[in-house]
């Protein structure tokens, strides 16, 4: 899917490690859906009756700009965030629920000097705009220290974890 319908097609030069496939496994409002179709929410449909889960609205993310984010605390009460702004982009997902194919660039580092070093668990919220300057600002005002908020570091920005002799 990446080498047909991603690589050298958008402005920014996405590589593998840049792109994800984001999934909500229930409905998803229409106006954010490029098409819709009513199913059944198949995960849940593996162990309950089938009439349980049907009415879930499913079908691929409009393409366009996002904005990938979380505030949490950590075990010991501190608050804790990141935001990352890129994109959802118009390619086809060939798979099921609310899904869309998430570009943002220099995800690869992010997602290991981030989400895996600082122990974010596998969900995040999104936005449907670049709303990165608004959600640090709003982080900051709830009192989520600056040392962490983190965001998609430029490749030339390396994270305090990053080894610079590459």
């Amino acid at each position: 899917m990446f080498e047909e319908e991603i690589k050298g097609k958008f402005d920014y030069d996405y590589t593998i490690k840049d792109t994800f496939m984001g999934f909500h496994c229930g409905n998803t409002c229409t106006t954010k859906l490029a098409f819709h179709e009513m199913k059944n929410q198949k995960i849940m449909a593996r162990t309950l009756p089938e009439e349980v889960t049907n009415g879930t609205l499913e079908g691929d993310l409009i393409p366009g700009e996002a904005t990938v984010y979380r505030l949490q605390s950590t075990s010991d009460s501190k608050l804790r965030a990141y935001v990352a702004e890129g994109e959802i982009l118009p390619v086809r997902t060939r798979s099921f629920g609310s899904i869309g194919i998430f570009a943002v660039p220099e995800m690869g580092r992010f997602y290991r000097h981030v989400l895996v070093e600082k122990n974010y668990p596998h969900h995040a919220a999104i936005t449907f705009h670049h709303n990165g300057r608004l959600l640090f600002e709003v982080f900051k005002f709830i009192g989520v220290e600056l040392d962490e908020i983190e965001y998609n570091r430029p490749a030339n920005d390396r994270y305090p974890s990053e080894n610079p002799f590459k």
